[in-house]
């Protein structure tokens, strides 16, 4: 099935502790104030500890424990100029993360062995923000494990192929209703640094649901909001370090776009075909030709699948003709998205080096899907065309010629 990472985000989010667990810090409060953390734990075994681990931008620090009561409470009482981000556990496999105000006092009840369930919890209105969001993920998460395996289960299947048609279709479905949950969500939420969690999570490893290439102005209005209200705070500042170099790659992708603007001619591409054969892009010439690169471990590049197919049916017999490059990890993935896509009619071709494509340097490919369409000389018309814009735009330039 087609839902796995999309983006190549080399040289623009840096690795974080606070990143890679998807935590961060959240909104506004008094400075120097104390705020608590208290609860009961049932379940526990005799000489437990609870264990506070504070997340910080490059490290975990374990700043207090305390010993759970035969009754199973515990209390922390901390103090901080801002807000505070925690790990609390009481094992390596059970544990939750809080988000926690000057101020607030966080009361928990949970169960010894699945503490990130908790059956009760208030009094902090970021570590609810979180729990809220985390929901809608679980729920996301365990629709498309659902649709994986009714995939597995389905293997022998003489109609297996429109089976996975159908399932991602609603892989898809899943996947920009996430999107979308996730962006209100920050909307909603403008002032809370739970809204730096929402940037950074994941449904699959790897393809972050708001990706800065696609969402960028997502990143830029937390920052900027965050940035003004807490300076000091370490993480709003390493984040607001991060959206800096984000807009430093993207101003160099810009530039490099530039090289390949319209009217200039594209480089030359020659790569092994499905078959083996080399074959060049400029054999198409001749013919006005949609330069697409793409993968089958890239959901966006999948949803685009049905509009060249369109495309293709509407005008390969005016001219047209689809030159796709694959920046795939192995042939069997690459051959395997073809087949349930129904892209086999066009030209396909890769040396299956993932990022490491000798395309990706020649086109300055920062991510995908990316295109370009061009004519009959191999001259460039108009780049990053997606769904109906490309139908469009095919309409306008294929009327020319």
């Amino acid at each position: 099935m087609a839902i796995f990472a999309l983006h190549k985000n080399r040289k623009i989010m840096k690795n974080s502790i606070l990143l890679l667990t998807l935590i961060v810090i959240a909104a506004v409060g008094c400075k120097n104030s104390s705020h608590m953390i208290s609860g009961k734990i049932t379940g526990a075994p005799a000489d437990a500890y609870v264990y506070l681990d504070e997340l910080k931008a490059d490290a975990i620090e374990t700043v207090d424990s305390v010993l759970i009561s035969s009754e199973g409470e515990f209390r922390f009482s901390r103090k901080s100029e801002s807000p505070v981000f925690y790990m609390m556990k009481v094992t390596n496999t059970s544990f939750l993360t809080i988000l926690i105000d000057p101020g607030e006092h966080l009361k928990i009840e949970a169960d010894y062995d699945s503490l990130n369930v908790p059956s009760k919890l208030s009094g902090a209105t970021g570590t609810e923000l979180m729990m809220q969001y985390n929901k809608e993920l679980r729920a996301a998460i365990t629709a498309l494990q659902e649709l994986q395996d009714t995939y597995m289960q389905n293997l022998d299947n003489p109609d297996l192929e429109n089976i996975i048609t159908e399932l991602d279709e609603r892989a898809f479905a899943i996947i920009d209703q996430m999107e979308e949950y996730t962006r209100r969500y920050i909307d909603d939420n403008p002032t809370s640094l739970a809204s730096l969690l929402a940037l950074y999570q994941q449904l699959t490893p790897g393809a972050p649901i708001l990706h800065p290439a696609d969402n960028f102005e997502y990143f830029l209005k937390v920052d900027s909001i965050l940035y003004s209200l807490y300076p000091d705070s370490e993480p709003v500042k390493y984040f607001h370090d991060q959206v800096s170099e984000m807009k430093l790659a993207m101003a160099g992708a810009e530039a490099s776009a530039n090289t390949s603007s319209a009217g200039e001619f594209a480089p030359e591409i020659a790569l092994p075909s499905v078959d083996g054969d080399t074959i060049k892009l400029s054999s198409t010439r001749g013919k006005v030709v949609l330069l697409d690169f793409w993968a089958a471990w890239c959901p966006p590049c999948r949803k685009e699948s049905p509009f060249l197919n369109k495309a293709y049916d509407m005008f390969h017999s005016k001219g047209f003709e689809i030159f796709q490059v694959s920046l795939d990890r192995s042939r069997e993935e690459w051959i395997k998205g073809i087949e349930e896509d129904k892209l086999g009619r066009w030209i396909h071709v890769s040396d299956v080096m993932y990022w490491n494509s000798v395309v990706v340097p020649l086109y300055s490919i920062e991510a995908i899907p990316f295109n370009l369409l061009l004519d009959k000389e191999g001259r460039i018309i108009e780049t990053n065309l997606r769904g109906e814009q490309l139908i469009s735009t095919l309409e306008n330039v294929m009327n020319q010629n």
